[in-house]
């Protein structure tokens, strides 16, 4: 039995709507005020700016800190949090950005396959790990990332 062209149209949409998280990011926790932790999970909803690296006087992490202050300035007000998963050592992170320190760094790194001294990865209000890399990159990659995310779109075109 062949399907109508407009109703396989319609049940591919259907499917893909339902398939949303596609990269889901590993869960981890972090201290939160009034509780014992918190875990990602708990953040859906909010992008998640997530900065792994050997310690916080890691010379990749500095840098990503200088390009990340105009990023957190732009996002501020609209739920973004940032993160800080440290392999070795611990905080405080030194920066004009609000940085939640992660619980037990080494493992976040393994989760998310860091082996270098350094990574970034961005996290959509979905889940899904919408960007990974282990170089540092510029603020503006990071709005980017954040910007253009599935969801945050859909959200843009219902609001116009």
């Amino acid at each position: 039995m062949k399907l109508p062209a407009s109703f396989a149209a319609l049940l591919s949409l259907t499917l893909a709507a339902q398939a949303v998280v596609v990269h889901p990011a590993p869960d981890f926790t972090f201290p939160a005020a009034g509780s014992s932790a918190r875990g990602l999970k708990s953040l859906r909803g909010q992008a998640v700016v997530l900065v792994i690296a050997d310690s916080p006087k890691n010379g990749d992490f500095r840098k990503e800190l200088k390009w990340l202050r105009e990023t957190y300035t732009t996002f501020a007000g609209k739920q973004v949090v940032f993160i800080a998963a440290f392999k070795q050592g611990e905080g405080p992170v030194q920066s004009d950005i609000p940085f939640v320190v992660a619980n037990n760094g080494a493992s976040v790194a393994s989760a998310y396959g860091v082996t270098g001294k350094f990574g970034l990865v961005v996290i959509g209000v979905d889940g899904n790990i919408d960007y990974q890399t282990e170089k540092v990159r510029t603020g503006e990659r990071v709005h980017d990332v954040i910007r253009n995310a599935f969801p945050v779109q859909a959200a843009a075109r219902k609001g116009q």
